[in-house]
């Protein structure tokens, strides 16, 4: 089903803190989505109390609602990082609202001066993002916390080289399996597959309809069907948190012709990730699909 569950029921929002021990954080900052929450978790350490908003990573981020409880706790913030893309527009109500002068706002697509007709809202599956995220991060803390900016700058600069296992396996997938056809649902993780070098034989219009909850073309479907049965198919790429009948018909017809699948996630699966973890696990079961035509549905299963 399309994962349109109630707020309080499917989203609830979490503290993210990063095991230092401190008696009143300094700082209050929200990572709208959860992986972004991590990285300011990272960049912060002791100075700062993390609350990720969007958590769930069954249910689908497209349909979000957000509470009075979320509102306040946006007003209240010295710093929000949410993706732009229309992903999470609605935070940009709850900022107008609550007007804060020394509030600092991190919209990754402004960061990134991408126009709004970017086809591809997942940007944290971008290997080059989240440095420049973190980056932006240690700015924005070190100007409300001068003192702190050598920790802070540190804290970015480690965070980027904690990118390294992911960037070799990028790197490996790149070189010993170029252009490997993959078939997927949406375009969630199209940016590392692309990074990785792989081949996205599905077409995007049919990848876009279904992200965005419309009726894609028949002859989208009829073209997607067709590659699970062409032989040439590697791997099918599986969006875990946006499910319906006809993705579900995709993933049994790559089960019926015996593709490994691979599913990918559009929040951070908790517990047991960090951002750079996830990305790794994400590319390690690419690997694993490529390899030995072994499947990872499910990130979950990691503790």
């Amino acid at each position: 089903m399309k994962g349109k569950l109630s707020v309080l029921a499917a989203m609830t929002m979490m503290s993210i803190y990063t095991g230092e021990a401190f008696a009143a954080p300094v700082l209050h900052a929200i990572g709208v989505e959860n992986q972004y929450a991590d990285v300011i978790a990272q960049i912060g350490g002791k100075y700062v109390a993390v609350t990720a908003i969007e958590t769930d990573p069954n249910t689908d981020p497209h349909t979000f609602e957000a509470s009075p409880k979320i509102a306040a706790e946006i007003a209240h913030a010295d710093l929000v990082v949410k993706n732009g893309l229309g992903y999470d527009a609605w935070t940009d109500k709850f900022l107008a609202a609550a007007p804060n002068a020394s509030r600092k706002v991190i919209d990754v697509q402004q960061l990134l001066q991408l126009p709004d007709n970017t086809p591809n809202p997942h940007l944290w599956y971008k290997p080059d993002v989240m440095p420049v995220v973190a980056r932006q991060i240690a700015a924005d803390l070190s100007a409300a916390l001068p003192a702190e900016k050598d920790y802070f700058e540190a804290n970015a600069k480690k965070f980027d080289q904690s990118l390294a296992p992911w960037r070799a396996a990028l790197a490996k997938l790149k070189s010993q399996y170029p252009d490997s056809e993959v078939a997927v649902t949406e375009p969630v993780g199209d940016y590392l597959l692309q990074a990785a070098g792989l081949k996205i034989a599905t077409p995007f219009n049919l990848e876009a309809a279904i992200m965005n909850g419309t009726d894609p073309a028949p002859q989208d479907v009829t073209a997607q069907n067709a590659l699970f049965a062409d032989g040439q198919l590697k791997v099918f790429i599986y969006n875990q948190q946006v499910t319906d009948p006809l993705t579900a018909s995709f993933l049994n017809q790559a089960k019926d012709h015996q593709i490994p699948i691979v599913g990918v996630y559009e929040t951070m699966p908790t517990p047991g990730y960090h951002y750079q973890s996830w990305m790794l696990a994400e590319t390690n079961a690419l690997i694993k699909a490529l390899q030995a035509k072994t499947s990872t549905e499910s990130l979950m299963a990691k503790q």
